[in-house]
């Protein structure tokens, strides 16, 4: 879901997330009848790095340009082999059907929000006492699924707390 903060406005498809190098390279590259929004996070705020091509597009798609508070910065249907670069720079991307533009209203200055549709979380596996768990290593230690190390080392079990047996 992309929603236009501004002006109350909502697209309720599907949101992905282009992260990675790998993903912003990919982008939306010989996707046919796109129908998902693609939404990518780059390194910095420049006008460089937000520069996009439509080389290998099967599609027009609509663009959104955003900066790092998420406010639009630059708006347009791209046409297929051809280069665009925002007015501004843009530290976000919002790539999708076209359509997307109209759905939400989008004027240069609007606050635009998205959730990303069925992201999983990564977890970090770390070695650390579990109360209230089975010791299956016959020490005091287990292994936990946190979101992240920094989640596991801000919160340790407290001294004398260790794993009960059943």
């Amino acid at each position: 879901m992309i929603i236009n903060e501004t002006r109350g406005r909502e697209w309720p498809g599907t949101v992905k997330v282009a992260d990675s190098f790998i993903r912003r390279f990919r982008g939306l590259m010989m996707v046919k009848n796109v129908g998902y929004a693609l939404v990518f996070y780059l390194p910095s705020e420049t006008r460089v790095n937000a520069a996009i091509h439509t080389f290998f597009m099967l599609d027009e798609i609509d663009v959104i340009w955003l900066d790092s508070s998420r406010k639009v910065v630059d708006f347009r249907k791209a046409r297929k082999w051809r280069l665009y670069s925002p007015k501004n720079p843009a530290r976000y991307i919002i790539e999708g059907p076209v359509g997307l533009i109209k759905v939400l209203d989008v004027e240069e200055g609007d606050l635009i929000s998205w959730y990303p549709t069925g992201e999983k979380r990564k977890a970090v596996p770390v070695k650390l006492p579990i109360p209230g768990k089975i010791d299956l290593n016959g020490s005091s230690n287990g292994v936990a699924m946190v979101e992240s190390v920094k989640e596991a080392k801000a919160s340790p079990p407290r001294q004398g707390e260790g794993l009960r047996e059943i």
